[in-house]
């Protein structure tokens, strides 16, 4: 191990410490000491991103992600054609009915095709795949090579069989089917109340790269445990920008003058200790927010157009595609804000479909697959498309069986990779068997998941520049795992 190596691991276990034993007080010594941090951090003369997008809620990705071999095929349309509602999709190539009820099976038509190389895992090669009809624009990126696929993953503390998982005779995460907690599991490895992500302890390790580590992981959807990391504290912003102290822009109850003595209340010296820390807090947000603020206002990108919504049967603006814009500009202003490596978080909530699947599901997959392919040609206009990576991730997958208009909270799903460096066009992993009652699945076709998290974080943050030492301390269980590297990136 090297000595750089060995000085970021105990300055992370020693800010571990302070800020687990003394709480918010440990704050100030941790944001002092990120400078520590990026002194070892490792160095990158390149420009690289990776962009979380979640999906609040549990994402049903059986109707998202579907094999149409023959003997899938069958069981799948057998399965989830349970009345009053049914969600089984229609077959390839089955026309568009627009006299059918807006956004039910028959008004989208039948599911898209894909032809997947199946080179990354040949075992794939007597399936056939397809995605949901509202997602043309996620087919083109996949038929052009920018986009790929990864089947059934999720959180894993080891490999696990169906037998071991029944007679409890390995380690399995905790707090399965939970909301919250596996929202936990995916962003942080650990249930509810975990402090730290892996997208913030990827900031840890890289801040050093950047000029100021303040830039490093910015979330555009509020507070997200994935962005947390141990020096490098996530930066909150909103689409129009960085957000200032409250108080501190315009007039303060209507008065100039109470503005210019509140801002002088909070920036004067003080001789308390903990005053004079919150001062300096205080002073270095406001230059973030003015430093941040003046980059952001000259960066400017296309913004996306409407995309069409078919549970409305009408077009409507994209809230995704505007996160997305806001992530867009955010790079286009890298080398204002001194920039080499970033981590982003956008997020799209309202898989919780326990009912009323079809028309969520049509609706949201659109907006997913617009705001992808505006975020696709967006990059590509800045000429960063190889160096921006974005996958999506979601509370877990759900059941197989349907409710009757829906689907209840299961455990492994199917998820996207974007970005010029993947290796798209191909399936991921070994796609599960369809339907129920068998190896691949738990309990009422809820999948055990083949790949971790762990393995799908290890490949993004090979490519992001993070060693191998340093992606065990990130990911603890990925030496479990025979496959560090699932090999979707370059």
């Amino acid at each position: 191990m090297s000595s750089n190596q060995a000085s970021r691991r105990e300055f992370l276990r020693r800010a571990t410490i302070l800020s687990g034993s003394v709480g918010s007080a440990g704050l100030p010594f941790a944001l002092n000491m990120a400078t520590m941090g990026a002194a070892v951090a490792q160095t990158a003369s390149d420009y690289k991103a990776i962009v979380c997008l979640f999906m609040y809620g549990g994402n049903d990705s059986a109707n998202m992600v579907l094999p149409w071999d023959d003997a899938s095929w069958q069981t799948y349309s057998t399965l989830r054609a349970t009345a009053p509602d049914p969600i089984a999709l229609k077959p390839v190539g089955t026309a568009v009915d627009a006299t059918a009820a807006a956004a039910s099976p028959a008004a989208l038509g039948g599911v898209l095709s894909i032809a997947s190389k199946n080179l990354a895992n040949p075992e794939n090669a007597s399936r056939k795949f397809a995605l949901h009809p509202s997602m043309t624009e996620t087919k083109a990126l996949f038929d052009q090579g920018r986009l790929g696929i990864i089947a059934n993953a999720g959180p894993l503390v080891t490999p696990l069989t169906k037998a071991e998982y029944q007679k409890g005779t390995k380690a399995r995460p905790a707090k399965l089917f939970s909301h919250n907690d596996q929202q936990s599991m995916w962003q942080a490895l650990g249930p509810e109340g975990a402090r730290v992500g892996w997208g913030g302890r990827f900031g840890d390790l890289l801040a050093g790269s950047n000029t100021s580590s303040t830039f490093t992981n910015i979330s555009v959807q509020g507070n997200a445990v994935y962005m947390a990391g141990n020096s490098v504290f996530q930066y909150q912003v909103t689409n129009n920008g960085a957000t200032a102290i409250g108080g501190l822009t315009g007039s303060l109850f209507g008065s100039a003058a109470a503005t210019t003595a509140f801002k002088s209340i909070i920036t004067a010296d003080n001789q308390n200790l903990l005053g004079k820390e919150h001062q300096v807090i205080v002073r270095r947000s406001m230059d973030a927010q003015a430093a941040f603020q003046s980059a952001f206002t000259a960066s400017t990108v296309t913004a996306p157009t409407q995309y069409y919504n078919p549970a409305q049967r009408a077009n409507a603006n994209n809230g995704l595609a505007q996160q997305l814009q806001t992530v867009a500009r955010i790079i286009g202003a890298r080398t204002a804000l001194g920039t080499k490596r970033q981590v982003f978080f956008v997020s799209i909530g309202g898989f919780d479909t326990h009912d009323n699947q079809n028309r969520a599901h049509a609706d949201l997959y659109a907006r997913i697959s617009h705001a992808i392919n505006y975020f696709d040609a967006t990059l590509g206009t800045l000429g960063v498309r190889d160096q921006v990576t974005l996958f999506t991730a979601s509370d877990f997958g759900r059941t197989f069986t349907s409710n009757g208009d829906g689907t209840d909270h299961g455990w492994g799903g199917h998820h996207f990779v974007h970005g010029g460096a993947v290796k798209g066009g191909d399936v991921y992993g070994r796609f599960p068997l369809v339907g129920i009652n068998h190896d691949d699945e738990v309990g009422s076709g809820s999948l055990l998941p083949g790949i971790a998290v762990d393995q799908v974080g290890a490949t993004l943050g090979k490519w992001f520049g993070v060693s191998d030492a340093n992606l065990d301390m990130v990911f603890p269980n990925l030496a479990n795992f025979s496959k560090r590297n699932l090999g979707f990136l370059g």
